[in-house]
């Protein structure tokens, strides 16, 4: 697998978007997650994009940080966002979200943020198993999905 840095914005991150909230919307019934981003919260130093290709060089995973301080949406100052964490179904399995998640940690610890945050729900029980075996431990609610009963927040210190 080539792990590479990318757009939020370019084909291949676009093509995976639509898929993963695709997925969103086939476990919660809601069109996906509609968090507002802008692909300049995902330019370096605050924040990146990456996206996992195979041997055949086609897109099959993602994942990206945003930087985020405190604010009335519940965000910490020098916090990290993990979005669009997302693995193609036929590339599960492989390790290649626990591959994006360690790279997207190391990049967020490098531009001095202080904590990796990130919000997934109750219906996505192989991302939940993924951050709690990555060290990510329950934190208070945070984000675009803090009312919803079904949202699930989790943090890490950097």
């Amino acid at each position: 697998m080539n792990i590479r840095r990318a757009s939020f914005d370019h084909p291949d991150a676009v093509k995976l978007n639509d898929l993963v909230q695709a997925e969103y919307h086939v476990r919660y019934g809601d069109g996906g997650d509609a968090t507002y981003l802008d692909p300049a919260m995902f330019v370096p130093p605050v924040g990146l994009y990456l996206i996992a290709y195979d041997e055949q060089e086609r897109p099959v995973a993602t994942g990206g940080w945003r930087s985020q301080e405190k604010n009335d949406e519940g965000y910490e100052d020098g916090d990290a966002e993990l979005k669009r964490m997302f693995v193609m179904e036929e590339m599960r399995g492989r390790g290649l979200a626990r591959r994006i998640l360690a790279a997207l940690e190391e990049d967020a610890r490098a531009a001095g943020r202080t904590r990796m945050v990130l919000e997934t729900g109750t219906k996505q029980p192989e991302a939940v198993a993924l951050y709690t075996s990555s060290g990510y431990e329950p934190c208070a609610k945070f984000g675009y999905y803090r009312f919803y009963e079904s949202s699930l927040c989790f943090a890490k210190p950097l």
